[in-house]
């Protein structure tokens, strides 16, 4: 079962001031309209989230950081997969498609001021895995969170720190790290520079 932490008013996770907010990220109003056409009220859609109906508002009007395992929460409970908030890229000719995926088309996914944008690398999410690359702004971190699966990476760029339930370690550029994806993991940015990490996921968890 995935980790969902409960919000409290207290831990609403609401924007530091001087956060920036990508302004392509709609995330929220997408959620509202999804809430809306299943006919959930707030109080029902934060209930099967895991979250507080005060923080669930704070979303859906793109006032409030949404966390990786937030969105995951909130993703199950609508019956959608992640991959619903990312943002299309152009397509490429018929006959590559379903092998390639251009540097400039890599279709992307903003979580509101988390700081974090993910670029997926597959062609599609029908296979046994998926590819992406998170870029990590400074400041920026993932919060706990779980699910299926195993992943692995590669840090291309900056240096992270990860947390594999109780256990911390500092990755630079160059190490690599898999685990399984049950266990409740963390990924961080505490540098002042911006950190690229490539992830392989089995099976695709977006």
């Amino acid at each position: 079962m995935a980790f969902r932490p409960l919000h409290t008013a207290r831990e609403l996770h609401q924007a530091e001031a001087g956060t920036e907010f990508d302004p392509d990220a709609e995330i929220g109003e997408e959620i509202r309209g999804l809430r809306r056409a299943q006919g959930l009220t707030l109080k029902q859609l934060a209930a099967e989230a895991g979250i507080s109906v005060g923080y669930l508002s704070e979303i859906e009007r793109n006032l409030s950081r949404v966390p990786i395992g937030v969105l995951k929460g909130i993703c199950d409970a609508l019956g959608i997969h992640m991959n619903w908030f990312f943002r299309a890229g152009k397509l490429g000719p018929t006959h590559e498609r379903d092998v390639v995926v251009r540097a400039a088309n890599r279709p992307r996914l903003s979580f509101p001021g988390l700081g974090i944008t993910e670029e997926l690398l597959s062609p599609n999410l029908t296979g046994a895995l998926e590819m992406l690359i998170s870029t990590i702004a400074p400041g920026a971190d993932s919060e706990n969170y779980s699910h299926d699966g195993a992943e692995a990476g590669l840090v291309l760029e900056g240096a992270v720190d990860l947390w594999i339930d109780d256990n911390h370690v500092r990755l630079a550029t160059g190490d690599s790290f898999a685990f399984d994806s049950k266990r409740r993991h963390r990924c961080a940015n505490r540098n002042d520079t911006p950190a690229r990490v490539l992830w392989v996921i089995t099976p695709p968890h977006y």
